[in-house]
């Protein structure tokens, strides 16, 4: 897997990640949302460089013009909920792309440190020979990726796939690299070294769909 870390380097992507970091700014919910939003755009103009173009000529007011046009056939996978802000970031700069929504959670059943990635919903159009972006902001143990890809398999088989997370921790990116095609693309804002006993990114940020979207009620 080509792992692909944006703050390897230093951008405006730093700021981003520093506020959605930060306890205090992160308590503005429309700020939280907005900065996965801008970090998906960002995450999604990187990516689009390794997409396939092919040249078309266009008319203009004044003549024409030979320009370079993606030729991929994209769907953009969120998984629910805290997927949606970086979804729509992606949406922002592949707003021709097919949309497939899947809800993956963490489930305790004995409510201690160890749980399994439950998935329950998915809507999604033929993945069969398609670009498949599939996009979650917090990238921790890996399992979610993994069991989505899973699920995702009854549509179809993508000609190419990239994964793309604002943070992620070196262990899922080790499950990733098992787990899917050689081939398969990550696109990682900041990636961070350790996970605590509940599987939860350190330093991290916290829960990010709470922190996108509110507290919820356990089940």
């Amino acid at each position: 897997m080509q792992v692909n870390h944006l703050l390897e380097e230093n951008s405006i992507a730093g700021k981003f990640v520093a506020q959605l970091r930060d306890v205090d700014i992160q308590k503005d919910r429309m700020r939280f949302r907005r900065n996965i939003e801008r970090l998906g755009e960002i995450l999604g103009y990187e990516l689009s460089k390794q997409l396939k173009f092919s040249a078309k000529n266009i008319k203009t007011p004044l003549g024409n013009a030979e320009v370079q046009l993606p030729e991929n056939e994209i769907v953009v996978c969120s998984i629910l909920r805290a997927g949606l802000p970086l979804h729509n970031g992606l949406l922002n700069y592949f707003d021709d792309a097919e949309n497939s929504f899947i809800s993956a959670y963490r489930h305790h059943p004995n409510n201690d440190e160890h749980f399994e990635i439950v998935v329950e919903y998915l809507a999604s159009p033929s993945l069969e020979g398609k670009t498949l972006i599939l996009a979650d902001p917090m990238l921790a143990t890996g399992g979610s990726f993994v069991n989505v890809m899973k699920a995702l398999k009854q549509m179809g088989t993508p000609k190419e796939i990239h994964l793309v997370a604002v943070i992620g921790a070196e262990e899922g990116i080790n499950l990733l690299e098992k787990e899917f095609p050689e081939d398969s693309k990550l696109w990682i804002a900041t990636i961070d070294k350790e996970l605590n006993d509940r599987g939860y990114i350190i330093p991290g940020l916290g829960d990010a769909g709470d922190l996108c979207y509110g507290g919820k009620l356990q089940h």
